[in-house]
């Protein structure tokens, strides 16, 4: 089936072409000015975890190690080198160069606390959960070095180091033996390229060039974060030069006003993935359709996926056949596709006994178009399909339950490039999620994260995927696309794993 979307032109767009392009203020004083339409609350990311946090994160913080978004490789940060003891003890080298935004150096017992408060059950950091399942604890073994004791083998570690926990000096959180989880949230001390400058929580947060940082500086001085809810008036600031830096467009008006001289348009990839969900184990009928292989492989032959991508999220959103994203380490995608092709999923309805189709309700809670060409495709196979659409809650509390048959989700992993990041969240047996009945995948998933090897892991993810593609377990669908507005004077360069990073922006 084709779909068509029609490519709207906003009203202020219309108005605004009248007027011609604006002056563009950010080059000329050297200030970006970025629109988010999420409140900032909380400058810091150890204690919160939208994606508008972490790009905050990315400009007023380092960590030990750097990942490189187009390898998938790690580089020396804070910290100079790594030697694994043994399986479950880390030494750490650290700089010892790396100053705090209030001038002090950084110690071996900053980044020792860090990591002991986080992993402190009344911490109650964000961070909590992921560093619990590793540490045991960080131990300073010398002026420059951190040794970390580990509770069991973790192939995702230096992963979490390079991403989840940022520095903070000894002492940060509780002063004098007093906790204070909030000390960093708006007077925020850190070690990145940019420093706060000022912060009205729920307005406007100033950034400016740090110029004590160790690393390579940003080129481009300031940088001004405004909160603006409304997309609407997003769109007018970048007519008017008000801003230079918008994202999460949406495509239409992405199309629209990248084709004038106000604003350029930018695609890029994103992490999110999309894809339908299966009852293979029988939760909601033990002998129902949705157990018999064949029936889902029909599923998997009846959607239109590429023309999903191209019409419906458009941008670089790609067509996918693995339960995973392409660009994440252990994402095989060599397992078994399943070409669009009605005509032979009709074929496999027959051959499993429902050559008049059945009745199927599939569940769904965003992108209600996409909801719809789904239903549309399994539609025109015979299959009777009662598309319930409802909010996120709802789907999480049915499923839950065990009472979806079949539901269309999202995932991102967190920004995470790393199969583990989406493998275990659906595939585990204590996962509600996992709605394929399948120890043995459970097994062989949980099993990739008992090793450090990560040519093992590499193989243990292609049999699981696999087995997952065989079985037909999931219906993938496509790769979701990160749209933004730039300023034409603003070079913006997009990485591969979708997170945009500011700090690299620079004038043309």
């Amino acid at each position: 089936m084709t779909y068509l979307v029609t490519r709207a032109i906003v009203p202020a767009f219309m108005a605004a072409s009248l007027v011609g392009a604006p002056v563009q203020a950010g080059k000329a004083d050297d200030t970006l000015r970025v629109a988010m339409a999420e409140e900032i609350l909380n400058l810091d990311y150890n204690y919160t975890t939208k994606r508008e946090y972490i790009i905050l994160a990315q400009m007023t913080d380092t960590t030990l190690f750097d990942l490189d978004p187009v390898t998938q490789e790690f580089h020396p940060a804070v910290a100079t080198g790594h030697e694994f003891v043994d399986e479950t003890t880390l030494d750490i080298t650290l700089r010892d160069d790396v100053q705090f935004h209030d001038g002090s150096l950084l110690t071996a017992e900053d980044v020792a606390y860090t990591y002991n408060w986080i992993n402190r059950d009344d911490s109650e950091s964000n961070a909590q959960g992921v560093v619990s399942r590793w540490l045991d604890n960080a131990e300073v073994t010398g002026p420059n070095t951190v040794r970390f004791h580990l509770k069991s083998v973790y192939p995702l570690l230096l992963r979490d180091m390079a991403q989840r926990i940022m520095l903070r000096k000894a002492g940060a959180y509780d002063v004098d033996g007093e906790i204070d989880r909030d000390a960093m949230a708006q007077a925020l001390i850190s070690t990145g390229p940019y420093k706060v400058a000022s912060f009205e929580p729920g307005q406007e947060l100033v950034l400016e060039r740090f110029d004590g940082y160790f690393g390579e500086k940003p080129a481009i001085e300031k940088i001004i974060v405004r909160n603006i809810p409304d997309i609407g008036t997003q769109q007018a600031e970048m007519m008017s030069g008000g801003i230079d830096w918008m994202f999460k467009v949406p495509l239409d008006l992405a199309n629209s006003l990248g084709a004038t001289p106000m604003a350029t348009h930018l695609s890029g990839p994103d992490l999110r993935i999309a894809f339908a969900v299966l009852d293979a184990a029988g939760h909601t009928g033990a002998d129902g359709p949705l157990t018999k292989v064949k029936v889902r492989q029909a599923i998997n032959h009846a959607l239109n996926k590429a023309e999903m991508a191209e019409y419906l999220i458009g941008g670089s959103a790609e067509a996918i056949h693995t339960a995973c994203h392409p660009a994440q380490f252990g994402c095989d995608t060599s397992v078994q596709d399943y070409p669009y092709d009605p005509e032979a999923a009709k074929a496999l309805l027959a051959e499993a006994g429902y050559g008049d189709g059945f009745p199927l309700e599939l569940w769904a809670y965003r992108d209600k178009s996409v909801a719809e060409a789904v239903s549309a495709d399994l539609t025109a196979i015979g299959i009777d399909v009662n598309l319930r659409y409802v909010k996120l809650e709802s789907l999480n509390q049915a499923r839950a339950a065990r009472d979806i048959p079949a539901y269309i989700g999202t995932w991102g992993s967190g920004g995470t490039a790393d199969t583990a990041a989406i493998a275990r969240i659906h595939f585990s047996m204590e996962s509600d999620r996992n709605m394929s009945g399948d120890q043995a995948l459970a097994d062989e998933v949980l099993a990739a994260e008992q090793t450090n090897d990560q040519e093992k892991r590499a193989e243990i993810y292609s049999s699981a995927l696999g087995t997952i593609a065989d079985q037909a377990y999931w219906a993938p669908l496509f790769t979701y696309s990160a749209n933004y507005l730039v300023s034409p004077d603003l070079e913006f360069p997009l990485d591969p794993d979708g997170l945009p990073r500011l700090q690299n922006a620079s004038w043309k």
